[in-house]
């Protein structure tokens, strides 16, 4: 599987982003969450590949079902 992420203090100052750009990772749930399209947010940071976005909220999924699972618990 392919780096998704790159944490260089170099870019960006070290905040995580897509790989081979200067897109943090945070920028795609918070626009998600916003009410923003994966196709929008695309159009809007085109140096991001659908197939990074669609990689990366994979990878986020799990945490988000935990994290939201331990919410209902409490």
């Amino acid at each position: 599987m392919e780096k998704l992420v790159n944490i260089n203090p170099e870019i960006m100052g070290g905040t995580p982003v897509f790989m081979g750009t200067r897109v943090p990772v945070s920028f795609l749930p918070e626009y998600l969450a916003e009410g923003g399209t994966l196709t929008e947010f695309l159009a809007d940071y085109p140096t991001v590949s659908r197939e990074q976005a669609l990689a990366f909220l994979d990878a986020a999924a799990p945490a988000v079902i935990a994290k939201e699972h331990g919410a209902a618990a409490a």
